[in-house]
């Protein structure tokens, strides 16, 4: 099955002090680039495609304009758009830091097991709750994101055919607030 990574580095950072796609990464390079990193170890052929700011250490990444409106319009944007031939994203947020290629490895064998055929937005349920970023989105949706008008990710997510699947793991815990960054530094 042909992957692509779908990176949302659309967010201004304000809690941060800095957009997260921008800050360094305690392995090397950014946030943005680490998640570029991994993906490629898993999938050294696959198209990467950014959706917002450019890269600091990947500034080259084809890219598209976030109207900053959040992921559900984003999403609905770089639907619009021309892109590479894959089957599916997987659809990163920049402030899912903590993927590591085994994990990915991992995560995309069972997507692919639970969805051959890419036809379902494949989640995890992490924590009892729905997890759109960081889960497999068919490129086949691209006509159904473009009529969407919700502006919730979470709306737009379970309007769409999709499997939940029962995950546990650190890649799962967004860094959203200082603290937690000083944490995530801490113990990386």
């Amino acid at each position: 099955m042909k992957t692509g990574l779908l990176l949302l580095s659309g967010g201004s950072g304000t809690r941060m002090g800095a957009p997260k796609h921008a800050l360094a990464h305690p392995g090397g390079g950014s946030w943005g680039g680490h998640l570029v990193r991994v993906f490629a170890a898993v999938f050294p052929d696959g198209p990467v495609q950014v959706l917002g700011d450019p890269l600091p250490d990947h500034p080259d990444l084809p890219r598209l304009e976030d109207p900053r409106e959040g992921p559900a319009v984003a999403l609905r944007v770089w639907a619009r758009a021309d892109g590479p031939d894959v089957d599916r994203w997987w659809v990163a947020a920049c402030d899912q830091v903590r993927w590591t290629p085994q994990r990915l490895t991992e995560w995309a064998r069972i997507g692919e097991a639970a969805d051959p055929e890419a036809t379902h937005w494949v989640m995890a349920l992490h924590g009892g709750h729905l997890q759109p970023l960081g889960g497999w989105l068919p490129d086949g949706f691209r006509p159904s994101l473009i009529t969407s008008t919700t502006r919730s990710l979470m709306g737009l997510a379970t309007a769409l055919p999709h499997l939940a699947i029962p995950c546990d793991g650190p890649e799962w815990v967004d860094v959203d607030t200082p603290e937690e960054r000083a944490e995530f530094e801490g113990g990386a």
